[in-house]
């Protein structure tokens, strides 16, 4: 098995948890001087942590779900209720499916009782109170207490490190959703007190910056110890990413943290990543092979499924006539996401849609483009694009026809080229321009097969990049973000902001107001710690 295994020993060690409260600790059956006593418990405990990003519960896809909110455990996915926050409230797709609030993503018309934005901050915080445990159990007190030999205690000392990232990226899908959260590190019986937007930014910086050097170094591909674990590799690009927002995240911008930005993409370009040849490679059942993926949440269909992660986004693409069983390896579409009018013309060359880009995956038999009043009841409006299959790159159908093994790249190297190219446009001093628009040139260079699509230097624009990253990045859960960032998603913009597709329940979009840049706190937790103050706007 490909994958960082979550042993029986975890599954059966966590019930299900279903406030987001960071004091409370998550319920464990076994006494720690019991648990561990020796270091294959502390990976088993690190497991749970990367499961928790894409698993739902301890027995398979169904059954004692991490969180008890929703009916339906695949809902509550970490990867999937991210996917839909990050895509469905943009020009990207829709879902036409009818579940009690999936359509307030559709519109952005949610509200704090929405049970998606729940599930989502209920997933993040979640994530963070498993990782805050596990660097409570894992301290050097309690190392030599429980008998860890010096070799085992600087391994676990990377081990603390993973943890810590993984808060961090938790940390910063607080940030980006929510703003206002509270930072907690560590276990307490006091209500948690919120954090500005600045804070939990500059937290998040100075965590990255003090585990940089206990974490694995980058590795290329699949072989070594650290698929689908955080190397260094991960945390450049993490802290990158992060950078690049700062001026949405803080309220100020500053060109000297975008170089700050171009020295970590640096740092992760010399170490040697490449381009994957083919460029739908890097979203089928063996992507793990491909030397372009930086940081991946690891999927198996046989030892670790979910109704959520890369078998939603498989499944949930696929319509009657798409072949899914010989195509895409599985036995049978949710005929559920659906593309907008404007995504269709990002692929589109005078007038048509241009299938010589290899990314345009975009399926229009039987359909029509338009989508009506009338779309959540017919299965024909609007058109599909299935970008992730559970086939190999050899035509191979992967282990389980009903969970894919289809890996989420969440970090890859066609972002860094693409992030680059815009940090450098936003002034930074190590950015050059020439450089920039180099490395989006190979991007279309691999989209079309050649340098026949390149652009010229008088093209390469901010604006230019955003279209760009569209092509790109599509389905990868990048667009509402990048859409902010670039300033085109609400009233904020002035007559810049994109209009889409039932954008504010308009059949043909209309602007909406900037406080939907953020999402709201749920009203459950307000409604059990008055030291929380909703977000602006709700």
């Amino acid at each position: 098995m490909k994958k960082l295994k979550l042993t029986t020993f975890i599954l059966i060690l966590f019930t299900s948890y279903a406030c987001t409260d960071l004091e409370t600790l998550p319920k464990n059956t076994l006494l720690p001087n019991v648990l561990f006593q020796d270091e294959g418990s502390y990976i088993s405990y690190l497991a749970k942590l990367y499961g928790s990003l894409t698993l739902t519960g301890q027995d398979g896809p169904n059954g004692s779900g991490d969180i008890s909110i929703i009916n339906d455990e695949g809902f509550g996915s970490y990867i999937r209720a991210y996917w839909k926050a990050q895509i469905l409230p943009t020009d990207e797709a829709m879902i036409r499916w009818t579940d009690a609030g999936i359509q307030d993503l559709n519109f952005m018309t949610w509200s704090s009782d929405n049970q998606f934005v729940r599930v989502l901050y209920y997933r993040i915080m979640y994530t963070i109170s498993l990782c805050n445990d596990f660097l409570a159990v894992s301290t050097d007190e309690s190392l030599l207490a429980n008998g860890i030999s010096e070799e085992g205690q600087q391994r676990i000392k990377t081990y603390r490190a993973e943890a810590r990232f993984l808060r961090a990226l938790a940390y910063w899908h607080g940030l980006d959703f929510y703003r206002n959260i509270p930072i907690l590190t560590q276990i307490s019986s006091a209500l948690p007190v919120q954090s500005s937007g600045e804070e939990v930014y500059d937290f998040i910086i100075k965590e990255l910056d003090e585990i940089e050097s206990d974490l694995g170094d980058p590795e290329i591909g699949f072989g070594g110890p650290y698929y689908g674990r955080a190397t260094k590799a991960a945390l450049w690009m993490l802290r990158a990413k992060v950078k690049l927002n700062h001026s949405v995240y803080t309220g100020s911008e500053s060109t000297a943290i975008y170089s700050e930005v171009i020295d970590d993409l640096n740092e992760i370009m010399n170490t040697g990543y490449v381009l994957e040849d083919e460029y739908l490679n890097l979203f089928n059942a063996n992507n793990h092979t491909s030397n372009e993926v930086i940081f991946a949440l690891t999927h198996d269909g046989t030892f670790s499924q979910s109704w959520g992660g890369t078998t939603f986004m498989v499944r949930a693409a696929l319509f009657d006539g798409m072949e899914a069983d010989s195509l895409y390896g599985v036995g049978g579409g949710w005929s559920g996401i659906i593309t907008t009018s404007q995504f269709n013309d990002r692929f589109e060359k005078g007038g048509v849609l241009d299938y010589a880009d290899t990314r345009n995956v975009i399926f229009t038999t039987g359909r029509i483009e338009a989508i009506t009043e009338d779309f959540r009841n017919t299965l024909t409006d609007g058109y599909a694009s299935a970008k992730y299959s559970n086939v190999t790159k050899e035509g191979v159908a992967g282990s389980n026809l009903d969970h894919v093994d289809t890996d989420f790249p969440m970090f890859r190297l066609a972002d860094v080229y693409l992030m680059y190219a815009e940090a450098a446009l936003r002034g930074a001093s190590n950015g050059d321009r020439a450089t920039g628009l180099s490395y989006i040139n190979e991007l279309r260079a691999r989209a079309y097969g050649d340098g026949s699509e390149n652009i010229l230097d008088t093209d390469f624009t901010l604006d230019y990049i955003l279209e760009e990253r569209g092509r790109e990045l599509y389905f990868e859960g990048h667009r509402r973000a990048d859409l902010i960032r670039f300033n085109k998603y609400s009233e904020r913009a002035g007559g810049d902001e994109f209009i889409w597709d039932w954008k504010g329940q308009n059949i043909d979009g209309t602007s909406v107001s900037s406080h939907l840049e953020i999402f709201p706190i749920p009203a459950s937790e307000l409604g059990v710690n008055s030291n929380l103050t909703q977000n602006e706007g709700y």
